[in-house]
């Protein structure tokens, strides 16, 4: 059966898990080829110690109906990026969507710490996994995407625009990083625009990643006994959601209307009426503004 995206190519950097692996199985579903990179394979594990596989995402990229190619890269380093983008070219001639995905801060953050009290070695390599990573890949990436018109970048981040001008994020580095990300798809709009290139800054709501659930010790099958410890967790989303995003983003031919923007899965959600993989629809933003920080009890009716 054919897919909205049949013939395009696209390209998830950081798809190992979480949203990238969301992201790319989306893609796939849809009929994309999908190549996944991160630094976690079937025969090394990356300092997380985790094990999720870039090579399990490509699997999974087949399995929905598209075409998973995995290819190790480290985005910090530039000729790794090079080689995976000639590659691409290679084999492929063509790339049309890039999500810029790479992350690997969740053990460098540490929550509520001033900048003074932070340890500065992991403030200043989150900052490199979070914003040095989407340079160099864009800086490699985009001419191969500017081949063809149409083409569409997607910058991973978390938080809108509005809402992280007006809140603290967790610590000065991780503020800044998501804060950046956001920034730059603001950037990657003006010069992308003219040429015929969409990008775009994309936010999932609270995702129930892999990391996420093993947290709060539930899978996905039991999340809502999580309830219990985290109330507001009511309003959590699957990484497939976010994937549902992107998907419809690469497939609509109007999608320049967005450029340089800040979107969210829960307000595309509501633009192109795609839904969860329970069939709901979690505005998590909205939520987070009208609820949770607003104090009042966890109660997600209305907003999924």
């Amino acid at each position: 059966m054919s897919g909205p995206l049949d013939g395009k190519v696209a390209l998830v950097a950081g798809a190992t898990r979480g949203a990238g692996r969301g992201i790319a199985v989306e893609l796939g579903a849809a009929g994309a080829t999908v190549y996944v990179t991160g630094r976690s394979t079937r025969g090394r594990r990356s300092e997380y110690g985790r094990p999720e596989t870039i090579e399990d995402t490509a699997d999974l990229v087949t399995a929905a109906g598209g075409h998973g190619i995995a290819v190790p890269a480290d985005h910090l380093e530039p000729e790794q990026v090079r080689a995976l983008v000639a590659r691409i070219a290679d084999e492929q001639g063509r790339l049309d969507v890039l999500v810029n995905d790479i992350w690997g801060g969740e053990l460098l953050f540490e929550w509520d710490a001033p900048v003074w009290e932070h340890d500065l070695d992991k403030g200043l390599r989150l900052l490199r996994l979070a914003v040095d990573t989407h340079a160099i890949t864009s800086h490699h990436a985009l001419p191969l995407l500017l081949r063809r018109p149409g083409g569409l970048v997607v910058e991973m981040t978390d938080g809108t625009a509005e809402y992280n001008r007006d809140n603290y994020r967790l610590s000065f580095f991780y503020d800044l990083a998501k804060s950046s990300v956001l920034r730059m798809a603001f950037a990657l709009g003006h010069e992308l625009g003219p040429r015929g290139a969409t990008a775009v800054a994309l936010t999932p709501g609270w995702m129930r990643s892999e990391i996420m659930l093993d947290e709060y010790g539930v899978t996905e099958d039991t999340w809502r006994d999580a309830l219990t410890k985290v109330p507001h967790f009511c309003i959590s989303e699957t990484p497939r959601f976010t994937g549902r995003a992107v998907a419809a983003l690469a497939a609509d031919p109007g999608v320049a209307r967005f450029n340089g923007a800040s979107l969210s899965s829960g307000g595309l959600a509501r633009e192109y009426g795609f839904t969860d993989l329970d069939g709901s629809r979690p505005d998590a933003w909205r939520y987070i503004v009208e609820v949770q920080d607003a104090g009042k009890p966890a109660d997600a009716t209305g907003y999924r």
